[in-house]
């Protein structure tokens, strides 16, 4: 075992040597990258799934829902594991774990099968990512750790992007079994690389697992996350008709995570260090984390639905649509991460979060009926160079004056801080996407049932109705899921359909540009927000002292 003592600076620390910090870099890359990309890639796979699996469309939903849930659950309990055991080993053993779920997944012959190795994947992926922040803090200097969080910063973008776009290829040209089974080469190979050229760091001494806390912790994110998950499901009521609500449930959590607090303080090692926030620019890297991701999740899914379910497009074509912001993204974050170590994150990230509001501006003012891919090339590169200017540096700016022994919590709230944004996007803007399409559909209804016959009126307009109290669901034909009226003649199905696409398209085109205003408005306070960052010259307070690390060879 070599020891190297961590000594701390004016700049931030100085970090345990290895040989090849890049080839580090890219095995962490590859390991965060599947993992992240499973947040997204099984969307598309939903219609094929409920055929294949002869299952009902809640029991598909929570294919995608039991991943997200765990995952948000058990960062903060996974980033103080690697505390214990090491960052290194938890990042091979979460690995290891996810890709066992993963050929779970693709050999399972139900829906619960399928659910119960998702929530599998979900504990293997909440053990690993925490683990990737704190081992290229560990092993970067300082003057090249904005580089290196750049380039990890930009698979978070890129496997949120390719997620829709390579499981679309999976799906027409394979089978969706092979979601999952893409995971095994990757992972193995990662894990078996990992071991050649990532670092054994562990701290200079013992820690505990405050058990308390990880139960506290646990159930509070749980109730959170659960409702705003499954909040426009149940319409924010009761939850499958018993006397308990959405709004009960996530208050019950909240009630639940701030004992979880309270219970930190008094902790001599707390799960969450609460000293992590005397920090200020730390606190606002959390806080614009959270943001950049709610904006980025709730443009996502609305304008996956435009593409896919009002434009028509495949998801291979939605897919390559996001072309320019993938390499405007990946070309921006090194560059932005470096650009932060020499001269601080404030006005990058005030830029980027700028940028990336008026990028999806951009797309509500382009978007049309007739919109083809090239329509949003301007919009999309301006929001992808937005992006990559704020993904980096934030992982920069927070991790900046943080201890070795500080590193694990402070990456897995981090993460936290992302799941929980994401969340609050998706379940944000969805409401607000719905009650957008409950008032413009609608209007288009009836002033398009003006030609019908009388007795047909009142079906027609109340298909859309029930088409939005049910949800939108991607690649229903271009009409939102909406059925023909009862008792339609057959000469008359022609005209109706053609004025079902009509009402359809022209009202999710109107509830578009208010929807889209949701994500633009918190990036745009997330601008504002970065004038409370400082620039940080003297060494961090006293309790985030450093500790030796061990880097075993």
């Amino acid at each position: 075992m070599v020891t190297c003592v961590m000594q701390e600076t004016a700049g931030g620390v100085k970090v345990a040597q290895t040989k090849n910090p890049w080839a580090a870099l890219l095995v962490l890359c590859l390991g965060f990258f599947v993992i992240l990309l499973d947040t997204t890639i099984v969307n598309v796979a939903i219609p094929t799934m409920l055929s294949a699996l002869h299952a009902g469309l809640d029991q598909i939903l929570w294919v995608v829902n039991a991943y997200l849930l765990t995952l948000a659950v058990l960062l903060i309990t996974g980033a103080r594991v690697g505390d214990i055991f090491g960052q290194r080993n938890l990042f091979i053993g979460g690995l290891g774990l996810f890709v066992l779920a993963s050929t779970l997944c693709g050999l399972s012959q139900d829906a619960n099968q399928l659910i119960a190795a998702r929530v599998l994947q979900g504990v293997g992926a909440a053990i690993l990512s925490p683990q990737s922040l704190v081992i290229v803090s560990a092993i970067f200097p300082a003057e090249r750790r904005g580089a290196a969080l750049g380039i990890l910063s930009s698979v978070t973008g890129l496997a949120a992007i390719a997620g829709p776009t390579l499981g679309g290829v999976i799906v027409t040209y394979l089978d969706w079994r092979w979601i999952f089974f893409v995971n095994l080469p990757i992972g193995v190979a990662a894990m078996i690389l990992a071991l050649r050229f990532v670092p054994d760091l562990r701290p200079g001494r013992s820690h505990s697992l405050d058990l308390v806390g990880v139960l506290l912790a646990s159930l509070g994110l749980f109730g959170v996350v659960f409702g705003l998950i499954e909040g426009q499901r149940y319409e924010w009521g009761a939850i499958a008709g018993s006397p308990v609500t959405i709004p009960m449930v996530i208050a019950a959590g909240l009630v639940i995570f701030g004992l979880f607090l309270l219970w930190e303080r008094f902790q001599a090692e707390p799960l969450l260090p609460l000293s992590l926030f005397r920090n200020r620019n730390y606190s606002v890297m959390v806080w614009l984390s959270g943001l950049i991701f709610f904006g980025m999740f709730g443009f996502f899914l609305t304008t996956t639905i435009f593409m896919q379910s009002v434009l028509g497009f495949s998801a291979i074509e939605a897919g390559l649509t996001t072309v320019p912001l993938t390499l405007t993204l990946s070309a921006v974050a090194p560059f932005a991460g470096r650009l932060t170590d020499r001269f601080g994150g404030r006005y990058i990230l005030m830029g980027g979060a700028g940028l990336f509001a008026v990028g999806i501006a951009g797309i509500a003012a382009v978007a049309s009926l007739n919109a083809t891919p090239f329509t949003f090339i301007v919009p999309l590169a301006i929001a992808g160079l937005g992006m990559g200017s704020m993904i980096a540096p934030i992982m920069t700016e927070a991790m900046h004056e943080i201890s070795p022994q500080m590193a694990g919590a402070a990456s897995g709230l981090l993460n936290t801080a992302r799941q929980l944004g994401a969340a609050i996007g998706a379940a944000v803007v969805g409401a607000v996407l719905s009650n957008q399409l409950a008032t413009s559909l609608h209007t288009q209804a009836v002033s398009a049932s003006a030609q019908l016959p009388a007795q047909f009126r009142p079906g027609f307009v109340g298909g859309f109705t029930a088409a939005t109290k049910g949800g939108l669901a991607v690649g229903r034909g271009q009409s939102g899921g909406t059925g023909l009226p009862a008792g339609v003649p057959p000469q008359a199905v022609h005209l109706v359909q053609q004025l079902i696409h009509q009402v359809f398209t022209n009202g999710f085109l109107t509830a578009l540009r208010p929807t889209l205003a949701v994500p633009a408005a918190a990036l745009a306070l997330g601008a504002v927000s970065c004038l409370l960052i400082v620039r940080r010259t003297r060494p961090a307070v006293a309790d985030l002292s450093m500790q030796p690390l061990e880097l075993a060879s």
